[in-house]
């Protein structure tokens, strides 16, 4: 695969794609639809609700944390993680007015 052109692309635009990037693996949906449904920070019981090894899981979490998606807190030897609300709202408002415009357009096929 090659390397992706990002040149003449707005840094806002170029976020948002790396951001939607990583939400394209089902392990980090599903990470990110465990912590919105968790009523506190969440540590290791990630582990124990993915059908993934626990390395494979840290990577997950590395790669949401990278763009954003998530935040942890380091708490002795362990990182509690949560989603990070303004990201996400970011996120969602992207999408929105994305789907506003194309419910504004025309139909062309």
């Amino acid at each position: 695969m090659g390397i992706t052109k990002t040149d003449g692309f707005s840094d806002a635009t170029n976020m948002m794609a790396e951001r939607l990037k990583a939400l394209g693996h089902p392990a980090r949906l599903s990470i990110m639809e465990y912590l919105a449904a968790a009523t506190s920070c969440i540590c290791n019981d990630i582990v124990d609700e993915l059908p993934l090894a626990q390395p494979t899981i840290s990577r997950h979490l590395s790669e949401l944390k990278k763009v954003g998606l998530i935040k942890g807190t380091i708490e002795g030897k362990n990182i509690n993680y949560c989603i990070n609300e303004e990201v996400w709202l970011e996120v969602k408002n992207w999408m929105q007015a994305l789907t506003q415009h194309m419910s504004s357009a025309k139909q062309c096929c």
